[in-house]
């Protein structure tokens, strides 16, 4: 199977897939952190751009940008005095596009994944999320609730469900890679993306 991983600089989700056999390529802005295919682009030219037709993929798993889009981020859409912040509004209103296109691509299965969004990024978004999971069913000790938006796969089945309900990425302290900690895949859970997908 080809398999397209959107948004991805770690090559987490990528080498799962590539370890139990398929061809995986990742794509983003960033290069990638592990040696492997990747392409270090905008991913809407591999989609709809002048790349269009040079990949062929059976599978997308896509991770868009949720700095716009996450719950955590709603009170940044209003100034201090309670008026709207245009600028956050209009950064907004293109992550949404952004994630529609990717929920949206001509391949046949994908899955979409992003943390809780608020009520605002909803509803620009064409589709409710089928699922809600977390590391701690993955065999990570760990909270983060990760939305999962699926289309035609099945829902994502936890592999080891184990103690520990840490909010340790929550917590971490400010710097200039927190957003790149913040952003990776809990290996548990590409591992069954790759296994129960695949």
């Amino acid at each position: 199977m080809n398999v397209l991983v959107a948004c991805e600089f770690s090559g987490i989700v990528r080498d799962a897939f590539k370890d139990v056999g398929h061809n995986a390529i990742s794509c983003d802005l960033l290069p990638s952190e592990r040696d492997g295919l990747h392409l270090c682009r905008d991913v809407r030219k591999v989609l709809f751009g002048e790349e269009y037709g040079k990949f062929r993929f059976d599978l997308m798993i896509a991770h868009p940008p949720c700095t716009y889009l996450a719950n955590s981020g709603v009170r940044w859409l209003y100034n201090k005095d309670k008026t709207p912040n245009a600028e956050r509004w209009h950064e907004m209103v293109e992550a949404t596009k952004f994630f529609n296109d990717l929920l949206n691509a001509n391949i046949p299965k994908i899955c979409v994944e992003n943390p809780i969004q608020h009520k605002h990024a909803s509803k620009l978004i064409n589709k409710k999320y089928d699922q809600i999971i977390q590391p701690w069913q993955f065999g990570h000790g760990e909270t983060k609730a990760t939305c999962l938006w699926l289309k035609n796969l099945p829902k994502l089945q936890p592999t080891k469900i184990v103690d520990g309900r840490t909010d340790r990425v929550h917590k971490l302290p400010p710097s200039e890679t927190r957003w790149k900690e913040r952003s990776r895949t809990y290996t548990g859970i590409a591992q069954a993306m790759a296994e129960q997908w695949g």
